[in-house]
């Protein structure tokens, strides 16, 4: 099996926040891959646009440093490295001003028969700025996409209000909510492998499958963002968008077409299937976490600068599908920093054998597992049950099948970031992997009664030592249920 490139047309790309931690980390890498693996054609344009006062030439100069920063030297020849920085250009240009948009028009003029995009990597609060800027500067063609990051939003007041900022100026088919998790490789696996093989489908519900586990663990603490993570928290950072877009694609019903409105129509039906939260429930059903000061380094609360602090940089819950396919069977899902590995997975367990006819002496029959790992090393896993190896009589012991991508492609193969995959399909001009706004305001209606529990004190956060799986309080919350998480690892 190999990897096919389809080539995309030629394009222009405008990065807003252009010399920020984004586009050095993921966005210039990321092109440039594309454009070393023949996807992006060298007469696209990309412009950095940004407060910092620098030209051409010095942009060209930070791009540079990028790539060799975060591009393996295998992957960034000479020479391919000098033609993708010839496709660049920087404006200087003040987001909430005059400054430099009259200089980005001319830089774009004529060009409005090609696909156009602007990549908002700036503070939210501006958004609804740059968008109304580039409306009044006629910059804004049929051809033209607006890819905005997350946050979108604090809770389904401002969700709503950013969303009518940016229906101001372009059509719904023109905005591109990007979630990098919906770029991984895994993820769209996931509905290949529910939607492409008939395996699986018919044990897909509560009938087949006992629960679902969705982890997102990290190694690192807060750090340097401990004020402004602080303010948000893990239910804001990670369940409202990362989680809950990887449950609904997990829940979700067979889409008829896969197309971009069918697929989001489908995901957004989970988000009004989940069972509320609030009130007492709050305690039983979510526990909530900071870790404590260790040898590798200070406490949640002395990096958030807050001794009083009460967010959480841990969360589980337990949450309910209210329909006919999922009624009976929880998912599970958790997140949280400075935990024992950086693994991120989704785990489906199936009920266990309703009968055992081997016997005592073969050992107990465990429910088949299918588990698709995110990060760090994106695969499929099925665990099944097997006779283990020797003449020592029937000994059933679980054995996995595993399937890593990047083995399955060859030797030499690199995993492409999500955010090459999301670029390129924004200049496609495909919006199946980005999140529709009715889907944020759907999961901020489901979240927002969540918060202000917190707000009035339910579920206070847990302390737990850095290096372990979280709280003892969230292994309890499964123990209840005669369930427990997979190990992190």
């Amino acid at each position: 099996m190999a990897a096919i490139v389809v080539p995309v047309e030629e394009f222009d790309l405008v990065v807003f926040g252009g010399t920020g931690d984004l586009s050095r980390r993921k966005l210039l890498p990321g092109l440039f891959h594309r454009f070393a693996a023949g996807q992006a054609p060298s007469g696209a344009l990309i412009i950095g646009a940004a407060r910092a006062a620098l030209d051409r030439a010095g942009f060209r100069r930070f791009a540079r440093e990028a790539l060799e920063e975060f591009v393996a030297p295998e992957y960034r020849p000479e020479e391919k490295v000098a033609a993708f920085l010839e496709m660049l250009d920087y404006q200087q240009i003040d987001a909430e001003g005059e400054g430099g948009w009259p200089a980005l028009g001319r830089k774009l003029k004529g060009r409005d028969g090609r696909p156009r995009a602007f990549y908002l990597s700036v503070a939210p609060q501006i958004f609804g700025p740059i968008c109304s800027r580039l409306g009044k500067a006629r910059l804004v063609t049929p051809l033209t996409r607006v890819v905005v990051e997350k946050p979108l939003g604090r809770d389904l007041a401002s969700a709503r209000a950013l969303n009518d900022q940016l229906a101001a100026t372009f059509d719904e088919h023109q905005i591109y909510r990007i979630d990098h998790y919906l770029g991984k490789e895994t993820v769209q696996n996931l509905m290949a492998l529910r939607f492409a093989n008939a395996l699986f489908e018919p044990l897909w519900n509560a009938h087949h499958i006992d629960h679902v586990q969705i982890t997102a663990a990290e190694t690192v603490g807060v750090g340097a963002r401990g004020g402004y993570y602080d303010k948000n928290g893990a239910v804001r950072d990670m369940v409202q968008n990362h989680l809950l877009q990887l449950l609904c694609l997990t829940a979700m019903e067979p889409p008829s077409h896969f197309d971009p409105d069918a697929v989001r129509d489908e995901k957004l039906k989970v988000l009004k299937a989940l069972r509320p939260i609030d009130g007492a429930a709050v305690d039983t059903e979510i526990v909530r976490g900071q870790y404590s000061a260790g040898p590798d380094g200070p406490s949640y609360r002395e990096e958030a600068g807050d001794p009083q602090s009460g967010t959480e940089c841990f969360i589980a819950i337990k949450i309910g599908v209210d329909n006919w396919r999922w009624a009976g069977t929880p998912f599970y899902i958790r997140s949280g920093k400075r935990l024992k590995a950086r693994h991120t997975e989704i785990a489906i367990r199936f009920r266990d054998a309703p009968h055992s006819i081997f016997g005592d002496a073969a050992g107990a029959l465990r429910g088949n597992v299918l588990v698709i790992t995110l990060q760090p090393n994106e695969g499929i896993e099925l665990r099944l049950n097997i006779k283990e190896p020797g003449p020592g009589g029937m000994r059933i012991v679980s054995a996995p099948l595993d399937m890593s991508f990047g083995a399955a492609v060859g030797a030499g193969f690199r995993m492409p970031d999500a955010y090459e995959r999301l670029l390129m399909d924004v200049i496609r001009g495909d919006q199946t992997l980005f999140m529709r706004g009715d889907e944020v305001e759907a999961a901020w209606a489901w979240i927002d009664p969540i918060i202000a529990a917190f707000e009035k004190g339910r579920a206070a956060p847990c302390p737990y030592q850095p290096g372990g799986e979280g709280p003892m309080e969230s292994h309890i919350l499964l123990h209840r249920d005669g369930r427990r998480w997979r190990e992190i690892a």
